[in-house]
C-alpha cells in the first residue's frame, strides 16, 4: 500500500501545472459562480458577493458588461436551455431572470419569490420548461417558468434533513431530479408526485469505500452534483458526479443504481444479501459494477484527489465531450481526471485516472468548462478575480 501512494505521488508531481493563469476582473467582491456559453465559445458570465453579473469575451481583454443586479451576493447562474440570451440568477429567497440584450436596463423580466430559505443552485431543465431552486431549509422548489408559477415543492423532511446544496434535472428522465445536501445524501425525487423515490446516504460506513490514511476526516457532505447534458449521454452513460466534504468525487451510474434497487425488492432474501456484500466491498475506487461492466469510481486520496472538502465538479466541454471530469476543492486544487477509459468495460484499472493537478493559491467557490480549445477552464476562487486556465 506505501509503494502505491509512493507512485501516486510521483505521478502527481508530474501533472502539477504553475501555469500563470489569465485573470477575468470587473468583480469587487469573491466571485461566486460561472457558466459558460455553448452557442458563442469564450461568452462567459460571472456573479459575485457585489450582486453583480460580469459578462465576458475571452477574444477581447476587458469585462464585456457589467450587471448591477442588486445588493445582495448572487450565489448561482444557469442559461434557460435552448436559449442563452435568457439567464436566470439568484439572490437571496429570489430568483431573477434577465434578457442579455435588455441588459444594460437591469430590469429582470421574471422574478420568483418562492423559497423561504437562501438559495444554493438553480438548474433549468432540458425542455425550458421548469427551474429548481435548492436551498439553505433544505427544500426545492420547482417552478414552472411558462406559466410562472410555483409547481411542486420538494419538501425537507421528506428529503434533506439540513442544507440542500445542489440540484440537477436528470435529461433522460423528463419528470425527474437529483439533489444533495450538507446530511450526507443524494436524493433522487419524482418531482411531479414531489416525492423520492431513492436515497443515498453517503454517511453511512458501507457508502464508503477504501478509508484511505491520508484522505480528509470531514463528513460526507454533498457540496455539488454534476450530471451530463442530453448531447453528452451517449458518450459518458446516465451518470452523477458528486462533489464530497470528505475530500472524494464519486461516479454513480444512476441507472445502474436503480436496477440495483429493483432487484433488491424483487429477489430472495439472500440474494439481496448477496447485492449489499458486493457494495460494501473494501475496493479503492470501486464500488459497484453495472451490468455493462461500468464500474462505479471512488476518486480519492489514493488516486491523487483531494484532501480537503470538494466543492464543485464539472464535465469538460472541450475536445472529446465529456472526457474529463474537473472538481475543485478547499485543498486549494483543481484536478482535471480522466475517466475515459471507464466508459470501455475491456480497459483495465491503472491507477492513471488523473490527468492534472493545477495548484491554486485560494479555495475554489465554482467553475466551469468551455468548448474551446484553450482558455476553457474557468475558476471563481475566494478572491474577486476569475481565472482562466488552458487544459489539453
Amino acid at each position: 500500500m506505501k509503494r502505491e501512494t509512493q507512485s501516486n505521488r510521483d505521478r502527481i508531481e508530474m501533472t502539477t501545472t504553475e501555469t500563470n493563469p489569465r485573470k477575468l476582473r470587473g468583480h469587487k467582491a469573491t466571485a461566486t459562480c460561472c457558466i459558460a456559453s455553448r452557442n458563442r465559445p469564450g461568452f462567459v458570465a460571472t456573479s459575485a458577493e457585489d450582486g453583480c453579473i460580469c459578462w465576458f469575451d475571452m477574444r477581447c481583454k476587458d469585462v464585456q458588461l457589467v450587471m448591477e443586479i442588486g445588493k445582495e451576493p448572487i450565489s448561482s447562474l444557469c442559461f434557460k436551455s435552448g436559449n442563452e440570451d435568457i439567464i436566470y440568477a439568484s439572490s437571496g429567497m429570489e430568483v431573477q431572470c434577465f434578457d442579455v440584450h435588455m441588459a444594460t436596463s437591469w430590469k429582470p423580466l421574471q422574478s420568483y419569490s418562492y423559497n423561504k430559505e437562501e438559495i444554493n443552485q438553480i438548474s433549468c431543465n432540458s425542455k425550458s420548461s421548469f427551474l429548481a431552486a435548492a436551498d439553505d431549509g433544505g427544500d426545492v422548489k420547482i417552478i414552472d417558468i411558462h406559466q410562472h408559477h410555483l409547481y411542486k415543492t420538494l419538501r425537507a423532511g421528506a428529503g434533506h434533513t439540513s442544507i440542500c446544496s445542489s440540484v440537477q434535472f436528470l435529461p433522460w428522465r423528463p419528470w425527474e431530479v437529483i439533489t444533495g445536501g450538507l446530511d450526507s445524501k443524494l436524493i433522487m425525487w419524482d418531482f411531479s408526485k414531489g416525492r423520492p423515490y431513492k436515497i443515498m446516504d453517503f454517511g453511512l460506513p458501507d457508502m464508503n469505500s477504501g478509508g484511505n490514511t491520508g484522505q480528509s476526516f470531514n463528513p460526507a457532505f454533498v457540496h455539488m452534483l454534476a450530471v451530463p447534458e442530453v448531447d453528452m449521454l451517449d458518450k459518458v452513460d446516465q451518470i452523477c458526479v458528486v462533489a464530497r466534504g470528505d475530500g472524494i468525487v464519486d461516479v454513480i451510474n444512476i441507472e445502474s443504481e436503480l436496477s440495483a434497487m429493483r432487484s433488491k425488492t424483487s429477489t430472495k432474501p439472500r440474494r439481496g444479501s448477496q447485492s449489499r456484500s458486493k457494495e460494501s466491498s473494501p475496493t479503492a475506487d470501486i464500488e459497484t459494477s453495472d451490468q455493462n461492466g461500468r464500474k462505479r469510481l471512488c476518486l480519492d486520496y489514493s488516486l491523487g484527489g483531494h484532501t480537503a472538502a470538494v466543492s464543485c465538479v464539472a464535465f469538460s466541454l472541450f475536445g472529446e465531450i465529456g472526457k474529463f471530469i474537473i472538481s475543485g476543492g478547499n485543498d486549494k486544487s483543481v484536478k482535471v481526471w480522466d475517466w475515459s477509459k471507464y466508459y470501455d468495460a475491456r480497459q483495465s484499472n491503472d491507477n492513471n485516472d488523473l490527468h492534472l493537478n493545477i495548484s491554486l493559491s485560494q479555495k475554489v467557490n465554482w467553475l466551469c468548462t468551455t468548448p474551446t480549445e484553450s482558455e476553457n477552464l474557468v475558476v471563481c476562487d475566494t478572491t474577486k478575480v476569475v481565472k482562466v486556465y488552458s487544459v489539453s
